[in-house]
């Protein structure tokens, strides 16, 4: 594609939109891949301009407000494509600058069996936010902890480990070592334990309303079912991927988390390595709890209907290996279970549903 407008307007066939904070840059191809727009625009003037143009696919890259704008165009009656930008970046040619980069997310949007990621309603942008806030509260609150035990350290005082023995001890400390704290330092470890007690109140807050949504919410409440998942992974998976529509399959779910072996093949040999770690971390992360959670729980497990499978995969490899794949288990199993809408067919079991 040349960077020289040849073509006309009305033959417009994709646009390639580079999102920015205040600006959008547009670059416009025809059929023939012939340039036909390159214009700079404010963000408040977005819906005016595509207004005056004729009804083509659009390509963003996927960022911040991508899901908004895609929404917008999609009601005005375009095709929007939201792309990765591992995907763009193989059409990227020359220097960095925002019209290079709207030029090859117009390349790219063309390509017929590219990979997009699904558009996000509403309702999931929110839940969304709603586990950002959270994992962002929950590393807070750790900082804190820390904080407040490094320094109690360094006036010689050391607490056993785990969040509820420092609790727990924490105004005996103050009380009793009154002679070892200087005032000021008595002054500081106060307010920490104060952010810690306001955090602890923030998370149960919103974990509160994730929980709830979790309840009411036909597709989470359908992941539920499985066993060692709870409100938090079954609202995430929802916010995550809606009912799964973008995964032909389960295993393509458990790839997109990261939860299959890196592939490495040459001469007819494959050599699998470990999990591939990409995607969603946060996700990943869940699941992986949830198999912890289940293999701890080893008289539970032949009320499953893996459970079976289970029991053998725990004694031909590492109980850490085990958890692994049975993490991958859980995620193609919540993906089926999302997409067709469906319950999981073994018995529930209360104690396990704490994630």
């Amino acid at each position: 594609m040349c960077a020289k407008k040849t073509g006309s307007l009305e033959d417009l066939a994709v646009v390639g939109v580079d999102i920015g904070k205040d600006t959008f840059h547009l670059v416009g191809f025809d059929r023939t891949g012939q340039l036909v727009m390159r214009k700079q625009i404010k963000r408040l003037a977005l819906s005016a301009t595509f207004e005056q143009l004729p009804r083509c696919i659009v390509g963003m890259e996927a960022c911040l407000s991508a899901h908004f704008v895609s929404r917008t165009l999609r009601g005005m009656g375009f095709e929007p494509r939201i792309i990765p930008a591992i995907y763009v970046k193989p059409f990227n040619k020359g220097q960095k600058n925002d019209y290079n980069d709207a030029e090859a997310i117009a390349e790219a949007a063309l390509r017929p069996n590219l990979r997009t990621v699904s558009e996000k309603d509403q309702d999931q942008l929110d839940l969304q936010a709603l586990h950002r806030v959270r994992a962002r509260l929950v590393s807070r609150r750790t900082a804190t902890i820390n904080q407040i035990r490094a320094f109690l350290i360094e006036q010689g005082i050391t607490v056993r480990s785990g969040l509820r023995a420092l609790k727990n001890s924490f105004e005996t400390i103050l009380e009793q070592r009154r002679d070892e704290i200087s005032p000021r330092m008595r002054g500081i470890l106060i307010g920490l334990y104060g952010d810690w007690l306001w955090l602890d109140k923030r998370i149960e807050d919103v974990s509160g309303e994730i929980e709830e949504i979790s309840r009411t919410e036909e597709n989470c409440a359908n992941v539920m079912t499985i066993p060692g998942i709870g409100p938090m992974i079954s609202t995430a998976m929802v916010a995550a991927v809606g009912k799964g529509e973008a995964f032909d399959r389960g295993r393509d779910f458990a790839a997109w988390v990261g939860l299959v072996p890196t592939q490495y093949s040459t001469g007819g040999r494959t050599i699998l390595g470990r999990i591939t770690k990409r995607g969603s971390r946060y996700l990943r992360m869940l699941f992986v709890q949830a198999a912890k959670v289940i293999m701890m729980r080893q008289n539970r497990w032949s009320t499953f209907s893996f459970g079976s499978w289970l029991t053998e995969a725990v004694k031909r490899m590492p109980r850490n290996k085990a958890a692994v794949a049975l993490a991958n288990k859980l995620a193609r199993t919540a993906w089926s279970v999302l997409r067709h809408g469906t319950r999981f067919d073994a018995p529930r079991d209360m104690a396990m549903e704490t994630i």
